[in-house]
Protein backbone atom coordinates (compact mmCIF):
# COMPACT_ATOMS: atom_id res chain seq x y z
CA UNK A 1 0.00 0.00 0.00
CA UNK A 2 3.00 2.34 0.43
CA UNK A 3 3.53 3.48 -3.15
CA UNK A 4 6.36 5.79 -4.14
CA UNK A 5 8.74 5.09 -1.26
CA UNK A 6 12.47 5.32 -1.75
CA UNK A 7 14.58 2.20 -1.34
CA UNK A 8 15.76 3.54 2.01
CA UNK A 9 12.19 4.09 3.19
CA UNK A 10 11.11 0.64 2.07
CA UNK A 11 14.02 -0.89 3.97
CA UNK A 12 13.04 1.19 7.01
CA UNK A 13 9.46 -0.07 6.83
CA UNK A 14 10.61 -3.67 6.58
CA UNK A 15 12.99 -3.31 9.53
CA UNK A 16 10.42 -1.70 11.82
CA UNK A 17 7.69 -4.14 10.71
CA UNK A 18 9.91 -7.08 11.64
CA UNK A 19 10.70 -5.50 15.02
CA UNK A 20 7.04 -4.84 15.77
CA UNK A 21 6.01 -8.35 14.79
CA UNK A 22 8.84 -10.11 16.62
CA UNK A 23 9.31 -7.93 19.70
CA UNK A 24 6.16 -5.85 20.33
CA UNK A 25 3.19 -7.95 19.24
CA UNK A 26 3.78 -11.12 21.30
CA UNK A 27 3.55 -9.34 24.67
CA UNK A 28 1.00 -6.62 23.85
CA UNK A 29 -1.96 -8.31 25.56
CA UNK A 30 0.06 -9.11 28.68
CA UNK A 31 1.40 -5.56 28.93
CA UNK A 32 -2.17 -4.29 28.72
CA UNK A 33 -3.31 -6.68 31.44
CA UNK A 34 -0.33 -6.00 33.72
CA UNK A 35 -0.19 -2.26 32.95
CA UNK A 36 3.56 -2.47 32.47
CA UNK A 37 6.03 -1.04 29.96
CA UNK A 38 9.31 -3.00 30.11
CA UNK A 39 12.38 -0.80 29.85
CA UNK A 40 14.36 -3.39 27.91
CA UNK A 41 11.73 -3.30 25.16
CA UNK A 42 12.19 0.44 24.72
CA UNK A 43 15.95 0.05 24.74
CA UNK A 44 15.65 -2.38 21.84
CA UNK A 45 13.71 0.30 19.95
CA UNK A 46 16.52 2.71 20.75
CA UNK A 47 19.05 0.33 19.24
CA UNK A 48 17.17 0.70 15.94
CA UNK A 49 17.51 4.48 16.12
CA UNK A 50 13.89 5.03 17.14
CA UNK A 51 14.66 7.17 20.20
CA UNK A 52 15.82 10.23 18.28
CA UNK A 53 14.08 9.91 14.94
CA UNK A 54 14.12 13.62 14.02
CA UNK A 55 17.17 14.75 15.99
CA UNK A 56 20.28 15.56 14.01
CA UNK A 57 22.86 12.83 13.61
CA UNK A 58 25.66 14.95 15.06
CA UNK A 59 23.69 15.02 18.33
CA UNK A 60 23.06 11.27 18.37
CA UNK A 61 19.76 11.25 16.47
CA UNK A 62 18.73 9.49 13.28
CA UNK A 63 18.11 12.66 11.24
CA UNK A 64 14.98 11.30 9.56
CA UNK A 65 12.05 13.17 8.04
CA UNK A 66 8.44 13.52 9.19
CA UNK A 67 7.44 11.27 6.31
CA UNK A 68 9.86 8.64 7.60
CA UNK A 69 8.31 9.04 11.05
CA UNK A 70 4.79 8.35 9.77
CA UNK A 71 6.06 5.13 8.18
CA UNK A 72 7.79 4.11 11.40
CA UNK A 73 4.86 4.70 13.74
CA UNK A 74 2.32 2.95 11.55
CA UNK A 75 4.47 -0.18 11.64
CA UNK A 76 5.21 0.05 15.37
CA UNK A 77 1.51 0.36 16.14
CA UNK A 78 0.75 -2.85 14.26
CA UNK A 79 2.65 -4.50 17.07
CA UNK A 80 1.46 -2.45 20.04
CA UNK A 81 -0.38 0.88 19.90
CA UNK A 82 0.44 2.17 23.42
CA UNK A 83 4.15 1.42 23.05
CA UNK A 84 4.23 3.15 19.66
CA UNK A 85 2.42 6.16 21.10
CA UNK A 86 4.82 6.35 24.05
CA UNK A 87 7.73 6.48 21.60
CA UNK A 88 6.04 9.33 19.69
CA UNK A 89 5.90 11.48 22.82
CA UNK A 90 9.52 10.71 23.67
CA UNK A 91 10.55 11.74 20.15
CA UNK A 92 8.59 14.98 20.39
CA UNK A 93 10.67 16.04 23.38
CA UNK A 94 13.98 14.93 21.86
CA UNK A 95 13.18 16.93 18.71
CA UNK A 96 12.27 20.03 20.74
CA UNK A 97 15.53 19.95 22.68
CA UNK A 98 17.51 19.37 19.49
CA UNK A 99 15.66 22.11 17.58
CA UNK A 100 15.47 24.79 20.28
CA UNK A 101 17.94 23.90 23.00
CA UNK A 102 21.34 25.42 23.63
CA UNK A 103 24.44 23.39 22.81
CA UNK A 104 24.69 22.60 26.50
CA UNK A 105 21.14 21.23 26.65
CA UNK A 106 21.66 19.20 23.49
CA UNK A 107 24.82 17.65 24.89
CA UNK A 108 23.15 17.00 28.22
CA UNK A 109 19.98 15.39 26.89
CA UNK A 110 19.78 14.44 23.23
CA UNK A 111 22.68 12.02 23.44
CA UNK A 112 21.19 10.50 26.62
CA UNK A 113 17.66 10.18 25.30
CA UNK A 114 18.27 8.92 21.76
CA UNK A 115 19.29 5.38 22.84
CA UNK A 116 16.03 5.14 24.87
CA UNK A 117 17.73 3.95 28.01
CA UNK A 118 16.10 7.04 29.52
CA UNK A 119 12.80 8.65 28.53
CA UNK A 120 11.30 12.09 28.04
CA UNK A 121 7.83 13.50 28.76
CA UNK A 122 5.91 16.52 27.50
CA UNK A 123 3.95 18.60 30.02
CA UNK A 124 1.54 21.07 28.43
CA UNK A 125 -2.01 20.10 29.45
CA UNK A 126 -3.38 21.19 32.82
CA UNK A 127 -6.50 20.34 34.84
CA UNK A 128 -8.10 23.57 33.60
CA UNK A 129 -6.34 23.98 30.26
CA UNK A 130 -6.76 21.25 27.66
CA UNK A 131 -7.90 22.40 24.23
CA UNK A 132 -7.41 26.00 25.36
CA UNK A 133 -3.71 25.42 25.97
CA UNK A 134 -2.88 29.15 25.92
CA UNK A 135 -4.87 29.50 29.16
CA UNK A 136 -2.38 27.44 31.19
CA UNK A 137 -1.81 28.55 34.79
CA UNK A 138 1.57 27.01 35.67
CA UNK A 139 4.00 29.83 36.39
CA UNK A 140 7.74 30.34 36.09
CA UNK A 141 9.28 33.31 37.91
CA UNK A 142 12.87 34.42 37.44
CA UNK A 143 14.92 34.46 40.65
CA UNK A 144 18.53 35.40 39.96
CA UNK A 145 20.13 32.67 37.88
CA UNK A 146 17.16 30.34 38.28
CA UNK A 147 13.53 29.95 37.28
CA UNK A 148 11.01 28.85 39.92
CA UNK A 149 8.10 26.78 38.57
CA UNK A 150 4.75 26.17 40.29
CA UNK A 151 1.67 24.41 38.96
CA UNK A 152 0.09 21.10 37.99
CA UNK A 153 0.11 19.28 34.66
CA UNK A 154 -2.54 16.72 33.73
CA UNK A 155 -2.61 13.53 31.59
CA UNK A 156 1.17 13.39 31.20
CA UNK A 157 2.37 10.30 29.35
CA UNK A 158 5.42 8.77 31.02
CA UNK A 159 5.10 10.87 34.19
CA UNK A 160 7.10 9.30 37.00
CA UNK A 161 9.03 7.19 34.49
CA UNK A 162 10.74 9.89 32.44
CA UNK A 163 14.19 11.27 33.16
CA UNK A 164 13.32 14.74 31.88
CA UNK A 165 10.24 16.86 31.21
CA UNK A 166 9.56 19.77 28.90
CA UNK A 167 7.23 21.97 30.94
CA UNK A 168 5.23 24.84 29.49
CA UNK A 169 4.82 27.65 32.01
CA UNK A 170 3.69 31.25 32.09
CA UNK A 171 6.53 33.76 32.33
CA UNK A 172 4.59 36.77 31.08
CA UNK A 173 1.08 38.08 30.66
CA UNK A 174 -2.05 36.21 29.63
CA UNK A 175 -2.33 34.41 26.32
CA UNK A 176 0.06 32.52 24.10
CA UNK A 177 2.87 35.12 24.13
CA UNK A 178 3.34 34.80 27.87
CA UNK A 179 4.31 31.10 27.72
CA UNK A 180 7.84 29.69 27.83
CA UNK A 181 9.28 26.17 27.72
CA UNK A 182 11.61 24.66 30.32
CA UNK A 183 13.70 21.52 30.57
CA UNK A 184 13.10 19.98 34.00
CA UNK A 185 15.13 16.94 35.10
CA UNK A 186 13.18 14.30 37.04
CA UNK A 187 15.39 14.53 40.14
CA UNK A 188 14.71 18.27 40.63
CA UNK A 189 13.48 18.99 44.19
CA UNK A 190 9.81 19.98 44.30
CA UNK A 191 8.83 17.80 41.33
CA UNK A 192 6.34 15.07 42.20
CA UNK A 193 3.62 13.00 40.57
CA UNK A 194 0.01 12.07 41.14
CA UNK A 195 -1.23 8.48 41.28
CA UNK A 196 -1.25 6.46 38.07
CA UNK A 197 -4.49 7.11 36.19
CA UNK A 198 -6.87 4.22 35.50
CA UNK A 199 -7.59 4.48 31.78
CA UNK A 200 -9.89 2.93 29.19
CA UNK A 201 -6.92 2.15 26.96
CA UNK A 202 -3.18 2.79 26.69
CA UNK A 203 -2.87 0.77 29.89
CA UNK A 204 0.69 -0.36 29.30
CA UNK A 205 2.08 3.15 29.65
CA UNK A 206 1.83 5.35 32.77
CA UNK A 207 -0.26 8.53 32.77
CA UNK A 208 -0.08 10.78 35.85
CA UNK A 209 -0.20 14.35 37.02
CA UNK A 210 3.07 16.28 37.18
CA UNK A 211 3.18 18.57 40.21
CA UNK A 212 5.65 21.44 40.44
CA UNK A 213 6.03 22.98 43.88
CA UNK A 214 8.80 25.54 43.95
CA UNK A 215 10.79 23.65 41.33
CA UNK A 216 14.03 25.50 40.61
CA UNK A 217 15.91 25.06 37.35
CA UNK A 218 18.95 26.98 36.04
CA UNK A 219 18.28 29.92 33.73
CA UNK A 220 19.96 27.92 30.98
CA UNK A 221 17.13 25.35 31.12
CA UNK A 222 14.86 27.82 29.36
CA UNK A 223 14.23 26.28 25.94
CA UNK A 224 14.67 28.87 23.21
CA UNK A 225 13.70 32.43 24.11
CA UNK A 226 11.32 33.63 26.78
CA UNK A 227 7.74 33.93 25.47
CA UNK A 228 8.22 31.51 22.56
CA UNK A 229 7.05 28.35 24.30
CA UNK A 230 3.56 28.27 22.84
CA UNK A 231 4.88 28.63 19.31
CA UNK A 232 7.27 25.74 19.97
CA UNK A 233 4.43 23.66 21.39
CA UNK A 234 2.23 24.21 18.36
CA UNK A 235 5.05 23.38 15.98
CA UNK A 236 5.79 20.21 17.93
CA UNK A 237 2.12 19.26 17.85
CA UNK A 238 2.03 19.42 14.04
CA UNK A 239 4.40 16.47 14.00
CA UNK A 240 2.75 14.92 17.03
CA UNK A 241 -0.61 14.88 15.28
CA UNK A 242 0.85 13.03 12.33
CA UNK A 243 2.52 10.51 14.61
CA UNK A 244 -0.53 9.81 16.73
CA UNK A 245 -2.60 9.42 13.55
CA UNK A 246 -0.02 7.01 12.14
CA UNK A 247 -0.30 4.96 15.34
CA UNK A 248 -4.08 4.86 14.92
CA UNK A 249 -3.68 3.75 11.32
CA UNK A 250 -1.32 0.94 12.29
CA UNK A 251 -3.65 -0.30 15.01
CA UNK A 252 -6.61 -0.22 12.62
CA UNK A 253 -4.65 -2.10 9.95
CA UNK A 254 -3.93 -4.82 12.51
CA UNK A 255 -7.63 -5.10 13.32
CA UNK A 256 -8.60 -5.03 9.64
CA UNK A 257 -6.23 -7.88 8.77
CA UNK A 258 -7.84 -10.03 11.44
CA UNK A 259 -11.33 -9.18 10.25
CA UNK A 260 -10.47 -10.15 6.67
CA UNK A 261 -9.13 -13.49 7.84
CA UNK A 262 -12.03 -14.13 10.21
CA UNK A 263 -14.85 -13.54 7.72
CA UNK A 264 -13.27 -16.07 5.39
CA UNK A 265 -12.95 -18.71 8.12
CA UNK A 266 -16.17 -18.21 10.06
CA UNK A 267 -19.25 -19.92 8.64
CA UNK A 268 -22.88 -18.97 9.17
CA UNK A 269 -25.98 -20.29 7.41
CA UNK A 270 -23.88 -22.85 5.57
CA UNK A 271 -21.31 -20.48 4.05
CA UNK A 272 -18.38 -18.24 5.07
CA UNK A 273 -19.29 -14.75 6.24
CA UNK A 274 -17.31 -13.49 3.25
CA UNK A 275 -20.04 -14.87 0.96
CA UNK A 276 -22.54 -12.37 2.38
CA UNK A 277 -22.74 -9.19 0.28
CA UNK A 278 -23.16 -6.86 3.25
CA UNK A 279 -19.96 -8.21 4.77
CA UNK A 280 -18.12 -7.67 1.47
CA UNK A 281 -19.38 -4.08 1.41
CA UNK A 282 -18.19 -3.52 4.99
CA UNK A 283 -14.74 -4.85 4.17
CA UNK A 284 -14.60 -2.53 1.15
CA UNK A 285 -15.59 0.51 3.22
CA UNK A 286 -12.95 -0.34 5.81
CA UNK A 287 -10.24 -0.62 3.15
CA UNK A 288 -11.25 2.70 1.57
CA UNK A 289 -11.03 4.47 4.93
CA UNK A 290 -7.57 3.07 5.59
CA UNK A 291 -6.26 3.91 2.11
CA UNK A 292 -7.64 7.46 2.25
CA UNK A 293 -6.14 7.94 5.71
CA UNK A 294 -2.71 6.85 4.54
CA UNK A 295 -2.85 9.19 1.55
CA UNK A 296 -3.77 12.17 3.75
CA UNK A 297 -1.07 11.30 6.27
CA UNK A 298 1.67 11.00 3.67
CA UNK A 299 0.64 14.24 1.97
CA UNK A 300 0.61 16.09 5.29
CA UNK A 301 4.00 14.68 6.29
CA UNK A 302 5.53 15.76 3.00
CA UNK A 303 4.01 19.22 3.42
CA UNK A 304 5.50 19.49 6.92
CA UNK A 305 8.91 18.38 5.66
CA UNK A 306 8.72 20.98 2.89
CA UNK A 307 7.69 23.78 5.25
CA UNK A 308 4.45 24.38 3.34
CA UNK A 309 2.38 27.30 4.59
CA UNK A 310 -0.71 25.14 4.99
CA UNK A 311 1.15 22.27 6.68
CA UNK A 312 -0.55 22.85 10.09
CA UNK A 313 -3.99 22.59 8.47
CA UNK A 314 -2.92 19.51 6.53
CA UNK A 315 -1.66 17.89 9.74
CA UNK A 316 -4.94 18.71 11.50
CA UNK A 317 -6.97 17.32 8.58
CA UNK A 318 -4.95 14.11 8.49
CA UNK A 319 -5.17 13.68 12.26
CA UNK A 320 -8.93 14.18 12.36
CA UNK A 321 -9.78 11.95 9.39
CA UNK A 322 -7.31 9.19 10.22
CA UNK A 323 -8.11 8.83 13.91
CA UNK A 324 -11.87 8.89 13.26
CA UNK A 325 -11.52 6.37 10.44
CA UNK A 326 -9.14 4.13 12.39
CA UNK A 327 -11.50 3.91 15.35
CA UNK A 328 -14.41 3.13 13.02
CA UNK A 329 -12.43 0.39 11.28
CA UNK A 330 -11.31 -1.21 14.55
CA UNK A 331 -14.84 -1.05 15.93
CA UNK A 332 -16.23 -2.61 12.74
CA UNK A 333 -13.58 -5.35 12.91
CA UNK A 334 -14.80 -6.14 16.41
CA UNK A 335 -18.41 -6.20 15.18
CA UNK A 336 -17.56 -8.63 12.38
CA UNK A 337 -16.14 -11.00 14.99
CA UNK A 338 -19.46 -10.99 16.85
CA UNK A 339 -19.19 -12.13 20.47
CA UNK A 340 -15.61 -13.25 19.96
CA UNK A 341 -14.58 -9.68 19.22
CA UNK A 342 -15.66 -8.76 22.74
CA UNK A 343 -13.29 -11.29 24.28
CA UNK A 344 -9.81 -10.21 25.38
CA UNK A 345 -8.18 -13.25 23.77
CA UNK A 346 -8.88 -11.90 20.29
CA UNK A 347 -7.27 -8.49 20.88
CA UNK A 348 -9.98 -6.48 19.09
CA UNK A 349 -11.50 -4.98 22.24
CA UNK A 350 -8.03 -3.87 23.34
CA UNK A 351 -7.40 -2.15 20.03
CA UNK A 352 -10.76 -0.37 20.18
CA UNK A 353 -9.97 0.82 23.71
CA UNK A 354 -6.52 1.99 22.70
CA UNK A 355 -7.60 3.87 19.57
CA UNK A 356 -10.40 5.84 21.23
CA UNK A 357 -8.03 8.33 22.86
CA UNK A 358 -6.39 9.18 19.54
CA UNK A 359 -9.48 11.23 18.72
CA UNK A 360 -8.83 13.31 21.85
CA UNK A 361 -5.12 13.86 22.41
CA UNK A 362 -2.72 16.13 20.51
CA UNK A 363 -5.77 18.37 20.04
CA UNK A 364 -9.30 16.99 20.01
CA UNK A 365 -10.81 16.28 16.62
CA UNK A 366 -13.20 19.15 17.18
CA UNK A 367 -10.20 21.48 17.47
CA UNK A 368 -8.76 19.88 14.33
CA UNK A 369 -11.97 20.80 12.49
CA UNK A 370 -11.61 24.40 13.66
CA UNK A 371 -8.03 24.57 12.37
CA UNK A 372 -9.01 23.14 8.98
CA UNK A 373 -12.13 25.26 8.60
CA UNK A 374 -10.42 28.51 9.59
CA UNK A 375 -7.59 27.71 7.19
CA UNK A 376 -10.03 27.33 4.31
CA UNK A 377 -11.87 30.56 5.16
CA UNK A 378 -8.68 32.56 5.70
CA UNK A 379 -7.35 31.45 2.33
CA UNK A 380 -10.57 32.53 0.63
CA UNK A 381 -10.42 36.11 1.94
Amino acid sequence: MNVGLTEEQQALVETVHEFAERVLAPGAAQRDADETLPMELLEQAGELGLGGIYAREEHGGSGLSRHDGVLIFEELARGDVPVAAFITVHNMVVWMIDAYGSDELRRAWVERLAPMREYAAYALTEPGAGSDAAALATTAVRDGDEWVLNGTKQFITGAGMAAVYIVMARTGGPGARGISAFVVPAETPGLSFGPREKKMGWRAQPTRQVILDGVRVPAGNLLGEEGTGFRMAMRALNGGRLNIAACALGGAEWAFDRAVRYVQEREAFGAPLAAIDTVVFQIADMRVKLAASRALLHDAARALDAGAKDAPAQCAMAKRFTTDSAFDVANQALQLHGGYGYLADYGLERTVRDLRVHQILEGTNEIMAMIVGRGVLDAAR
